[in-house]
């Protein structure tokens, strides 16, 4: 868990977090440019996300153009992950992950 998160979670021990937004670009890229409260794992190795999710939580992959979180999707659903959503680009997953974190708060 990233630190500011778990920092967060500390403060307002009642939230309930049921999404898991996954960059699933290289390090170098993440470092570049990321969106706030979201995880990298580069594509090949998405299993990795087992330290952080389960096979029922709401997981939304990303990278630059959709093309690599597409490959991590299929990859998560063949390990049995059920809820796998593939939200494209960088830019049309900032604009999701802000659409969807103003509508949880509201």
């Amino acid at each position: 868990m990233k630190p500011r998160l778990s920092i967060f979670l500390l403060f307002f021990p009642g939230l309930i977090i049921s999404e898991i937004f996954v960059d699933v670009r290289t390090q170098e890229e993440f470092k570049e440019e990321s969106i706030l409260n979201t995880y990298n794992i580069e594509w090949q190795n998405i299993l990795d996300i087992k330290q952080i999710a389960s096979q029922d939580d709401e997981i939304y992959v990303f990278c630059r153009s959709g093309n690599r979180s597409e490959k991590a999707k299929k990859i998560l659903e063949e390990a049995g992950y059920k809820q796998v959503y593939n939200i494209g680009g960088i830019v049309d997953a900032s604009v999701f992950i802000q659409d969807i974190r103003y509508n949880s708060e509201n």
